[in-house]
């Protein structure tokens, strides 16, 4: 689901590139996944995305600790960013919200909505389009509903990648402009339906954009397109 209007003009589209290139790239120039993320074509400022006011914790439900669907997964909550200055803890947080899912128990549109929660409020930095993309589009969602379908994630570690690490030891003062850390995470996704409890599970990885200021909980910048181990 896009997360820019169509009316916002290439020169707000180049600006917000600029500041992206000279905030995160200086940190992760060794990333070229990241170089990907902030060049490619057609991408435009993403809407800011406020941090969700509830104070609900996450379900147990919605992150097994088996990693295993179970059927009790109807009282999943939405997922809600846990309040942590640790960017490898929220990120592997993140990371299990966006391999979790539960048609059963909210709509796309909801999910879409708690999910932006978890979005920095720094709109020169947000990436919400990346976020909407792990989410599945309204007509297989309502298609995955009506076999109630749903997913749980295990996270299994979480960590700075190495160029990443070895940029920063290079240039520790560059990251004092954003904040932005990249956090690879790998775990697994187990996936459930009516009439196949076992369902079926596959290992996941991804890199994402993480954002801890030292004075506000961190918050996710986006998905980068392809993972930095």
């Amino acid at each position: 689901m896009p997360s820019s209007s169509p009316n916002l003009g290439g020169a707000s589209r180049l600006r917000r590139r600029a500041l992206l290139g000279t905030a995160v790239l200086v940190v992760l120039v060794a990333l070229a996944g990241l170089t990907a993320y902030l060049t490619r074509d057609g991408r435009g400022p993403a809407e800011p995305a406020a941090r969700q006011s509830s104070s609900a914790a996450p379900s147990s439900s919605a992150v097994s600790p088996s990693g295993s669907p179970s059927p009790s997964a109807h009282s999943v909550a939405l997922p809600v960013p846990p309040d942590t200055h640790n960017p490898i803890a929220f990120g592997k947080a993140a990371a299990a919200a966006l391999w979790s899912y539960d048609t059963r128990a909210y709509s796309q549109a909801e999910l879409l909505s708690a999910l932006r929660g978890w979005v920095t409020a720094e709109a020169e930095y947000a990436d919400s389009a990346s976020v909407d993309e792990v989410v599945p589009s309204p007509v297989l969602w309502k298609e995955m509903a009506a076999n109630g379908q749903f997913a749980t994630a295990k996270v299994n570690e979480g960590h700075f990648p190495d160029s990443f690490t070895q940029a920063l030891q290079a240039n520790p003062g560059a990251i004092t402009q954003a904040y932005i850390y990249a956090v690879t995470v790998s775990g697994k996704q187990s996936i459930a339906w009516k009439g196949s409890p076992a369902g079926g599970a596959e290992s996941r990885m991804a890199t994402l954009a993480v954002q801890c200021r030292p004075n506000q909980p961190c918050a996710l910048v986006g998905v980068l397109p392809s993972v930095a181990p």
